[in-house]
């Protein structure tokens, strides 16, 4: 049985095109610069994000380990929204491998309250940790795929560069905050001092994540990559797939827009479910209906539609549309929502 699988859009699927690029890439060893193809994709990264330079990484949570590795020290302290992917979803790794806490922020959407961001910005403390970067995500996950307001990214980094702090921005899922808004990345980017993005995401390659920002933030970047055995040898095989991810999967997420949009005008139809937060990309929020548990409508979605959805957290169920989504699969995950029964 083919399922149709909303749970994320980290299970895209390599196209046979993406594939037949991958199998043509002039590859070299990557730890001593000689990869022709992971070099390439690592100057158009920092070009797409107006940087400087950037780096190829594994994973998302790799990147925005590295861009709070080499912008604090040990002791220092991360400020970002309460529900942000590296406090919530990265397995503890600020504390653990970069030895910095994490203050909480509260917001709306996504966005910080700049009046809390103002407060936790204290003068040195000698028995308190001093906050030395921001971090932003962009679109926002937890908040239901959220565009972030660009005067919002000005103001913050405003407030964090007056103050002398660096600002990251998570941008696992900028492209889809750029054709949403119809702004660049880099004009997304322009006010922070580093971005990362992914791949792997709604571009649908199979791995990988750029860190971009100053050249000798990335350079110091690339070393503290090393010490946590992420040099790569002969990635331009996987390189291939990012260049082609980006020349061909890009414009096409206003279709995930689309498709999430339809879905949960679905949902508020709906007798099973009640949609949480509008949709403004490729995610879906929802709560079920009084009468029904989150696991027993997963389950039934599964066995009666042969459709795959996942809590994101206790009481909120979340469906993300992607490049392996068709209009015919949102099609039947509309009739799904208007045919389910408590």
């Amino acid at each position: 049985m083919r399922y149709i699988d909303l749970r994320s859009d980290t299970f895209t699927r390599p196209t046979e095109a993406m594939r037949q690029a991958m199998l043509q890439a002039d590859v070299g060893d990557d730890v001593w610069g000689e990869d022709p193809t992971v070099n390439s994709l690592e100057e158009r990264a920092a070009a797409i994000s107006g940087k400087e330079a950037a780096m190829y990484v594994v994973s998302g949570t790799m990147a925005n380990g590295l861009a709070i590795r080499v912008q604090t020290q040990p002791g220092d302290e991360v400020l970002m929204h309460a529900l942000a992917h590296p406090f919530h979803h990265e397995a503890g790794a600020p504390a653990a491998l970069f030895g910095v806490t994490i203050r909480p922020l509260p917001g709306d959407r996504g966005c910080l309250d700049l009046d809390a961001l103002f407060t936790a910005i204290h003068p040195e403390i000698r028995h308190m940790s001093m906050p030395t970067l921001v971090e932003l995500e962009n679109t926002h996950n937890a908040a239901g795929g959220v565009v972030i307001p660009q005067a919002h990214i000005q103001a913050v980094c405003d407030i964090a560069h007056e103050a002398g702090l660096k600002v990251h921005i998570d941008g696992a899922r900028v492209f889809n905050a750029s054709v949403a808004s119809g702004l660049s990345v880099a004009e997304i980017a322009a006010p922070a001092d580093t971005i990362s993005f992914c791949l792997s995401k709604g571009l649908g390659a199979p791995v990988g994540s750029l860190l971009c920002g100053p050249a000798d933030v990335i350079a110091r970047a690339r070393r503290f990559r090393h010490m946590m055995g992420g040099g790569w040898r002969q990635a331009g095989l996987l390189a291939a797939a990012g260049h082609y991810a980006l020349d061909h999967h890009v414009s096409r997420l206003t279709f995930d827009h689309s498709h999430a949009k339809r879905i949960a005008e679905a949902i508020e139809s709906s007798k099973v479910a009640r949609l949480l937060v509008p949709v403004e990309t490729n995610i879906v929020l929802f709560e079920t209906v009084e009468g029904i548990s989150d696991q027993q409508l997963i389950s039934r979605f599964k066995q009666e539609f042969g459709i795959l959805m996942a809590e994101s957290s206790p009481g909120i169920i979340r469906i993300v549309t992607h490049l392996d989504v068709s209009e015919s699969d949102a099609d039947q995950v509309c009739k799904a929502f208007a045919d389910a029964q408590i």
